[in-house]
């Protein structure tokens, strides 16, 4: 009677039959092993070879210890477990355990597996968290055969390769709208931008945030635990949607600027917000005035504006109502300021539409993850 364990996986391709067999992770490879230290004078911007630590590149030198296809484990620190793929010449440190599969185990099958198996939980429970690859390599997994492992590898890679094209097309498209804001908006004390539309020639004028918009802050209302009921209405705080609920304390075209709690200063969280929604207290309200401004050129104003030096507090700082509504801008006339901001809108759909692909296709890698192996 056999005293093998085997199990297989929801989602094969054709053809494929057998058993997936339970394997020690040490009987798959030729090679599991820690790299080696380099000091850090050695490690500079300029260098022919990537040096990987236990987080990725750290940066490159002149010589390197491996040479090849590896899978790199992340050894030491808050994110060891992680995963990376070296191919080359490349010099790996005491940080980053090597993998490299033996012949009847496929290297880019291994990192594939190897990233599902949250090796982090094999860390020991210190203040600097590790892996020892003593202990690692007597963990098992379910394997299939050469020819197996090397199809499901090539999808992985195919989607992956496919996932970094579109990482890129987003980076650029958010690179292009950075770029824009820059040239579509005055310089210090200029009163015309680099670029404007066709037909308009007149000066930028100086207005405050009161001459443009009206502040509805004593509408917003902190959600409590009887309001916290699953619903539609986007419930928003400093920082964006926090959750979906029922009811609402603001319905309309308006611009939400974080009080207090932004998760990042230098990109001060402005928001622009049409239908209802529910706001709590740490985030303004603000609604241009229709004669003269729009919402979405008053939303891009602020985001271009550094509302750094406004703000008060250490840890949690914080933009009072009244400095807010004295920050000033430059701002054209309002049919100006219309075209502005209906470009930039369609600039947000463009940046949306990717990025939803993009979260797309990591929910299918990580169904096909979940289904392909066991």
């Amino acid at each position: 009677m056999s005293d093998k364990i085997t199990k297989s996986p929801q989602i094969r391709f054709a053809g494929f039959k057998d058993a997936w067999e339970q394997r020690q992770l040490g009987e798959l490879c030729d090679k599991f092993q820690s790299g080696k230290n380099i000091n850090a004078e050695d490690i500079v911007d300029d260098g022919i070879y990537p040096v990987f630590g236990g987080n990725g590149i750290r940066g490159y030198t002149n010589t390197y210890n491996h040479d090849g296809l590896y899978a790199l484990i992340g050894r030491q620190g808050a994110l060891c477990g992680n995963m990376n793929i070296s191919h080359g010449k490349a010099y790996f440190t005491e940080h980053a355990i090597a993998v490299k599969g033996n012949k009847n185990n496929e290297t880019m099958f291994l990192y594939y597996l190897l990233g599902k198996m949250n090796l982090g939980q094999y860390s020991g429970q210190s203040a600097q968290p590790g892996l020892a690859v003593n202990k690692l390599i007597e963990q098992s997994a379910f394997i299939p055969t050469f020819v197996e492992q090397t199809k499901i590898a090539n999808v992985l890679i195919q989607l992956d390769n496919t996932l970094v094209l579109h990482q890129r097309k987003l980076e650029l498209l958010k690179e292009k709208k950075k770029s824009l804001l820059q040239k579509m908006f005055p310089k210090d004390e200029a009163n015309v931008p680099e670029i404007r539309f066709v037909g308009f020639a007149d000066a930028w004028e100086q207005r405050t945030v009161s001459d443009l918009a009206e502040r509805y802050d004593n509408l917003r209302i902190p959600i409590t635990a009887s309001d916290r009921v699953a619903g539609s209405t986007p419930y928003y705080g400093a920082n964006g949607i926090q959750d979906y609920v029922e009811g609402f304390t603001h319905d309309g075209e308006f611009i939400l600027v974080a009080e207090d709690g932004a998760n990042d200063l230098q990109n001060y969280p402005v928001q622009y917000v049409n239908g209802k929604v529910w706001v709590n207290n740490h985030a303004h309200v603000l609604q241009a005035k229709s004669e003269i401004a729009d919402n979405r050129f008053l939303m891009n104003a602020m985001k271009h504006t550094n509302i750094e030096p406004y703000l008060v507090g250490g840890g949690r700082a914080k933009l009072n109502a009244d400095v807010m509504m004295k920050i000033s801008f430059r701002v054209p006339e309002l049919a100006e300021q219309q075209k502005i901001g209906s470009f930039f809108a369609k600039c947000d759909n463009l940046i949306t539409l990717h990025q939803r692909e993009l979260n797309s296709l990591k929910n299918l890698k990580k169904s096909l993850l979940q289904q392909m192996f066991v």
